[in-house]
């Protein structure tokens, strides 16, 4: 029976976009299918760096020329930044496997049908860009998100705190706005994909708060107390909001976190 680690193991390894997507969907099917082994594997060797192809450029954000997306190219550029954080998310989602053992059947659940929603964000998105004469590295990217997952790699409360619950959190509060956006320039392929790309982000923060919550538990922890302290050892700033509470509220924040974030905002 194949393996779940060392096909995520491969997920994470291999650099083609295209080669990365049909075996993250062949292997989400086989895990879906019970045809995986997964109480067994060789001993999580340190993946720092998914595979990856010489283009896009990667570069710090400040070297990012400014999107507008009232032209054409600005905002085929907004849909490149975007393709490049779902291509990362899938990443991450297979590092998490990958990296986590030892954890129960659902964690693993949650992550392989991440990964796999993760594989159709980009798979839109790049069909979008497609469509405009553009392609995936078309644009130059940053590396942010994954510097952070590098960042608190060596603990899974971290990395589901920050990672989950701060970066991915993120679209929560900017996608609606965004597909507002769109939608007032008429573009009604990306409304169809961003109102996709919100509802599945809902599951996929609440996964990060599910095994937050699962190891402060185990560590006999406050999960809110917990959360406060990682986002001071790991954010230089407070988090700009606005924050969308509503839908925060139905991925497992707290009113007493959501307050403490508009407080560290203002």
């Amino acid at each position: 029976m194949n393996n779940l680690y060392q096909l995520a193991k491969d997920c994470f390894l291999m650099a083609a976009p295209d080669d990365k997507i049909a075996l993250t969907y062949s292997t989400a099917a086989a895990w879906q299918a019970g045809q995986l082994e997964w109480r067994e594997g060789d001993t999580p060797l340190l993946l720092n760096e998914p595979g990856r192809l010489e283009q896009p450029e990667i570069v710090m954000p400040r070297d990012l020329p400014k999107r507008n997306v009232g032209g054409e190219q600005g905002r085929a550029a907004m849909i490149h930044a975007m393709a490049h954080i779902e291509l990362t998310a899938i990443n991450l989602a297979w590092d998490s496997i990958y990296r986590y053992r030892d954890m129960p059947r659902a964690y693993y659940d949650d992550w392989v049908q991440c990964a796999k929603e993760e594989a159709g964000h980009f798979e839109m998105l790049r069909q979008r860009l497609r469509e405009m004469g553009y392609d995936y590295g078309s644009f130059p990217a940053h590396n942010e998100l994954w510097k952070m997952a590098v960042t608190t790699a060596d603990d899974l409360m971290d990395r589901m705190a920050i990672v989950h619950r701060v970066f991915e959190a993120r679209a929560l509060d900017v996608v609606p706005n965004t597909l507002e956006r769109f939608d007032q320039l008429g573009d009604h392929e990306m409304v169809k994909t961003l109102t996709v790309i919100c509802n599945d982000e809902i599951g996929h923060v609440s996964a990060g708060t599910r095994w937050f919550h699962y190891r402060c538990e185990q560590e006999q922890l406050d999960p809110d107390a917990t959360f406060f302290i990682l986002l001071k050892r790991y954010l230089k700033r407070p988090l700009k909001g606005p924050f969308n509470h509503d839908v925060r509220l139905q991925t497992g924040f707290s009113k007493n976190e959501l307050d403490y974030l508009e407080q560290q905002w203002h």
